[in-house]
């Protein structure tokens, strides 16, 4: 219980501050909202006779809905080093709360920073003929969460192991480029030849893209799915348990 109140603490301060900034949650919004009105129209000739503008949103939303999870956690390192050198880390060391629970504060305002634009962006592209299946929209969403929660925690922890933003940006940079275009965001990994798929299928992004669309359509059990949980709870897991870690050596 204690570990609980003290979670729900932190996320409140986290949420507190973002509120504070709304240019954080409307940038989070026009850049899904800008992918569809300036990138999906592309994907209409990609066959004969031309897809449909509720065709393409079909297929394109579910993968912008993974990118958006994926973005909304990135940003977690950048507070993390803000934190550091104002002096927040350093006077949380003298407390005695959970490292988990400062951790998981955050991971947690993230979560609710891509559940906000989300449901935004699924409500407006319904207008233009998205097809909306609540059951598979919402094991979608909570499997988007768990992509979130990772992509926090470990962005939270670079954070506080590089200490500064240039080692920081360089690593996130490197590595954000590649996971989003061998996870089939764009454009689906069927089009890509042999051998990058194979890579594509040590990119975790790539099961929940694949998940993304069988849940879109409103199947909540099939392989993909299946796939995707079975990669990412443990994997969720794993990064939490390490991120915690990180956070008990900085914050000693």
């Amino acid at each position: 219980m204690r570990l609980w109140r003290e979670t729900i603490l932190f996320f409140k301060r986290k949420l507190r501050e973002t509120i504070r900034q709304p240019v954080w949650l409307l940038s989070g919004l026009m850049t899904p909202l800008l992918y569809i009105a300036l990138f999906s129209p592309l994907l209409k000739n990609l066959s004969s006779p031309p897809l449909t503008t509720a065709d393409v949103l079909d297929n394109f939303v579910p993968g912008l809905l993974t990118l958006l999870a994926f973005s909304s956690g990135m940003g977690a390192g950048w507070t993390v080093i803000w934190e550091l050198q104002s002096g927040v880390i350093e006077r949380l060391r003298v407390s005695p709360v959970s490292r988990f629970s400062i951790m998981m504060g955050g991971v947690l305002k993230d979560i609710v920073a891509f559940l906000i634009p989300s449901i935004l962006v699924i409500l407006i592209s319904s207008f233009f003929g998205f097809a909306v299946h609540l059951f598979g929209l919402s094991v979608l969403l909570l499997l988007l969460c768990l992509l979130t929660a990772v992509v926090s925690a470990w962005s939270g922890s670079l954070g506080l192991i590089f200490k500064e933003i240039g080692g920081l940006a360089s690593v996130v940079t490197s590595i954000q480029l590649p996971l989003t275009l061998l996870s089939g965001v764009l454009l689906p990994m069927s089009l890509a030849p042999g051998w990058l798929r194979a890579i594509a299928y040590i990119n975790p992004m790539y099961y929940t893209v694949e998940a993304s669309r069988a849940l879109s359509t409103g199947i909540l059990v099939s392989t993909e799915t299946i796939k995707a949980f079975v990669v990412m709870v443990p994997l969720t897991v794993v990064v939490l348990w390490w991120a915690t870690r990180i956070y008990h050596k900085a914050v000693a």
